[in-house]
């Protein structure tokens, strides 16, 4: 772990503070690390609205494969190349792209270590590193057993999305999927349960005999009314939910046997059992000393500057958001105002104020959307980040089918056009 003095701290906060231009240089150096929802909006939005920044962006990956939709690739209705992107696209803006992993940052020397050999220098870091799967924390799940029981909740390159579609394929009509739910916080907030409904949508056209058990370590979920209507209209008898409170908390499984076992120590043994375990952010983030025990960093409200070290923004679903769920969209909106902020920085200017967005479409069934929406800003002593009183709300309840046909399409619409404002 790298080793943050009070005093290198300062220092680099000093120099870090002084305009690029003050520093000679005739472009100033901004780095981002990760490319998917944060980092490549952070890259894309640098060079389009900030042309005079030299922007590069270090991804291991030469393809990103998103998380949001990938339960439709579960369904059936999407295949893995409609979640699959390049990076041509930065490259063209200008980007310069490197497939490395970052192996080390020093916050001090304003340096990045890449696991090739390479070192890069920067001026100002943006910081998306995504989530790491906290192998450990729930009892009999480490990386081997990954690889039977599937997360699908990193991406990567796919490989656990098609493991989990396969098992769901190669399952018997009547057999059971086991779905393990962790407390808050983790990625996506409403995505086990359009899991849960997707699958289900999945089994009702072709093992309609099949049922879901997915039990939950915590009482209530986003958009809970909506989603348990949609179940009881669209898949009647084939769902069962288990909060905590009728022992839903999973406290350990058995990758041989394919067993769950709850708190008070009931077990089950689904066909198909989908692992999705408690996380944290990526390991980088707390190598480089930026976590605190929640293992997650804490970043200043409006900047999404790293708390403990000066010139580091740390954006998407690593940092701690306050009432902002990690989604997709509050990537892209943190990433913006990190990287204004970090212009602002390099010019000697002011910081813009801060207002950051939320919208959550949740697949449920064919023509079938509902979504959760916020407006977000830092509070008014600007230590935290809090929601603008009356500026969210949820889909209505009741048979609308008109207004679930509609945010389905609505919902499809929002991906294709923030992946091509991150891709194109």
């Amino acid at each position: 772990m790298t080793t943050l003095s009070r005093r290198a701290l300062f220092g680099a906060a000093a120099l870090l503070a002084a305009p690029a231009v003050a520093r000679a240089q005739s472009q100033a150096r901004l780095l981002v690390i990760g490319g998917g929802f944060g980092g490549a909006t952070a890259a894309q939005f640098a060079r389009r609205r900030f042309p005079w920044l030299d922007v590069t962006l270090v991804e291991p990956q030469t393809r990103f494969v998103t998380c949001p939709y990938g339960n439709l690739v579960l369904a059936g209705t999407k295949r893995m190349e409609d979640i699959t992107f390049t990076y041509d696209g930065l490259r063209a803006r200008g980007v310069r792209v490197v497939h490395d992993r970052a192996a080390g940052i020093d916050p001090a020397a304003r340096t990045v270590r890449l696991g090739g050999g390479e070192t890069l220098a920067y001026d100002r870091l943006i910081l998306s590193p995504g989530i790491a799967i906290r192998y450990g924390a729930l009892e009999g799940y480490d990386e081997a057993a990954a690889e039977a029981l599937p997360h699908a909740w990193i991406p990567s390159d796919g490989t656990q999305t098609r493991l989990l579609r396969r098992q769901l394929e190669e399952m018997p009509d009547g057999g059971v999927v086991g779905i393990t739910i962790p407390a808050n916080p983790f990625r996506c907030p409403p995505g086990p349960y359009e899991r849960i409904s997707m699958i289900a949508a999945y089994l009702k056209r072709h093992k309609p005999r099949s049922k879901i058990l997915a039990l939950d370590a915590k009482e209530a979920f986003s958009k809970q009314g909506l989603f348990q209507d949609a179940w009881n209209e669209l898949y009647p008898g084939m769902i069962e939910w288990v909060p905590a409170s009728r022992d839903g908390k999973v406290v350990r499984v058995d990758a041989r046997e394919r067993v769950m076992e709850s708190e008070f120590g009931e077990r089950h043994r689904p066909a198909v059992l989908n692992v999705i375990p408690p996380q944290a952010a990526a390991r980088i983030a707390a190598d480089t000393g930026l976590t605190d025990s929640s293992g997650w960093v804490p970043v200043h409200a409006n900047t999404l500057e790293s708390r403990a070290a000066p010139g580091i923004h740390v954006v998407g679903d690593a940092h701690i958001p306050g009432p902002m769920p990690k989604s997709g969209y509050v990537a892209n909106s943190t990433a913006k105002q990190a990287v204004a902020s970090a212009a602002a920085s390099l010019r000697g200017e002011r910081p813009p104020e801060a207002l950051y967005f939320n919208t959550c479409y949740s697949h449920v069934g064919e023509d079938y959307g509902i979504s959760i929406v916020g407006v977000f800003r830092p509070n008014a002593e600007g230590t935290a980040i809090a929601e603008v009183p009356q500026s969210g709300g949820v889909s209505p309840r009741g048979n609308l089918p008109e207004q679930r046909r509609l945010e389905a399409i609505y919902a499809d619409a929002w991906y294709e056009s923030i992946t091509r404002e991150m891709f194109a």
